[in-house]
C-alpha cells in the first residue's frame, strides 16, 4: 500500500480502518508510512491527528531514511512531536535497525559482495563521515566477527596495515574483507581506493591473511574492488 498525503482526522474514520485496528485484524504491512508512525505517536494534537503529524514528519525529513538521520533535537522541535513521542520514534527506528543486523547463531555465509553487502549496507549507508571495517572470516567463509577501524578521510598514507590485520590474527581469522562508505552516496572506487587494496593486498600476502575483496558502500549500491580490477589479485 502506497503512502499517501491526503489528511484525514482518525475520528472520522471507520473504527475497522483506523490504523491501530487495522493492524491488530491484517498486520502492520498493510499500513503506510505515517499511519505506522501515527501509531508510535498515538495522539495527534489539536487541530491534526496522528496520521497527519506523521504525514508531516515524512514531508519535513524527506521520508523514512530522513526521519532515521534527523537528531532528536529535530524530531522534538515539529509541532505535536515533542521528546515523549521524539524518543518513541528513535526507539523504533533502532529496533528496527538491530533487527536488520540479527543473525542467527550460525554464521553467515560471505560467498559473494552481494553477502557483503547484505551484512553492512544497511549500517553503513547511512554514516555520514567515511568508515573503514573490516570482516573477519574462518576457512569456511563464515563471519566471525566485524571490526570498526577507521573513522574519517581514508587513503594509503593515513591507513595502518597492521591495525588492518591485528584483529584478524588476534581472533584467528582464515582470511578478510575490507569494506568502507562513500557518504557521496556513489559507490564508485576513487584510485585511492584502489590504491589502499593493493597495498592490503601486498601485506596480507605477507602475512598469510588474505585480503578476499574490498567493498565500497553508498546510498546507490555498493561497488566490489575485485570485479573491478580482478588484476590487483593476480599481481
Amino acid at each position: 500500500m502506497t503512502d499517501s498525503l491526503t489528511s484525514y482526522r482518525i475520528k472520522d474514520i471507520e473504527q475497522s480502518q483506523r490504523p491501530r485496528e487495522r493492524l491488530e485484524k491484517l498486520g502492520a504491512s498493510v499500513l503506510n508510512n505515517a499511519e505506522l508512525l501515527a501509531i508510535l505517536l498515538r495522539v495527534g494534537k489539536q487541530g491534526s491527528s496522528a496520521v497527519q503529524i506523521g504525514q508531516k514528519l515524512l514531508i519535513d525529513f524527506s521520508g523514512l531514511y530522513g526521519l532515521e538521520q534527523a537528531t532528536f533535537k529535530e524530531l522534538c522541535n515539529v509541532d505535536g512531536v515533542g521528546p515523549a513521542k521524539a524518543a518513541q520514534i528513535k526507539a523504533a527506528i533502532e529496533l528496527g535497525s538491530r533487527l536488520a543486523r540479527y543473525r542467527p547463531e550460525e554464521r553467515t555465509l560471505i560467498s559473494s559482495p552481494q553477502d557483503v553487502a547484505d551484512l553492512v549496507q544497511y549500517q553503513m549507508a547511512r554514516l555520514d563521515q567515511e568508515e573503514l571495517w573490516v570482516l573477519l572470516l574462518n576457512t569456511r567463509n563464515q563471519h566471525l566477527h566485524t571490526e570498526k577501524l577507521y573513522k574519517g578521510s581514508l587513503n594509503a598514507s593515513t591507513v595502518r596495515p597492521a591495525e588492518i590485520f591485528r584483529s584478524g590474527i588476534r581472533h584467528n581469522a582464515a582470511s578478510l574483507i575490507v569494506v568502507h562508505n562513500h557518504p557521496s552516496g556513489d559507490p564508485s572506487p576513487s584510485p585511492e581506493d584502489v590504491h589502499l587494496t593493493r597495498m592490503l593486498i601486498e601485506a596480507g600476502k605477507m602475512l598469510e591473511l588474505p585480503i578476499l575483496d574490498h567493498i565500497v558502500v553508498g546510498i546507490k549500491g555498493t561497488a566490489s574492488i575485485k570485479s573491478l580490477h580482478p588484476e590487483i589479485w593476480s599481481s
